[in-house]
């Protein structure tokens, strides 16, 4: 039986930020939704900073517990900093995980440069394209 951190099974227990942004700066998803482990990922920006993170997600506990550590590291960074967040900082977040579920700290990693990049899709190349 995989031993888990205390934070893991904390952010299992208690995950922080899930739910949905109606009106969404950006939305990422990584995973497949009709089978295995899937996040969506929702966040507000507000002058090139994260000011708020919500998922949806469905996975193993690992998995949740990855994707709300991830939104509690995003939130109140700048856009360069929350892209470079990497799947170390989630692991290290949740006081490490079991070798063999590292893999799920990469859905939050990811899904969040996904928003972040659908951000930018969506306003910074518009406001590009109109100048």
């Amino acid at each position: 039986m995989a031993k888990y951190s205390e934070k893991v099974i904390d952010h299992f227990n208690n995950p922080r930020n899930a739910g949905i942004i109606e009106d969404a700066s950006g939305i990422g998803e990584i995973g497949d939704p009709s089978c295995g482990d899937y996040l969506k990922v929702f966040i507000k920006v507000k002058n090139d900073v994260v000011t708020d993170v919500k998922y949806q997600i469905r996975g193993c506990p690992a998995s949740i517990a990855c994707a709300s550590a991830m939104t509690g590291l995003a939130i109140g960074k700048n856009l360069d900093d929350a892209m470079m967040m990497l799947e170390d900082d989630i692991v290290d977040a949740l006081d490490g995980l079991p070798e063999f579920k590292i893999h799920c700290s990469a859905l939050g990693a990811t899904g969040l440069r996904k928003a972040i990049m659908d951000y930018f899709e969506k306003y910074v190349n518009k406001e590009d394209a109109e100048e």
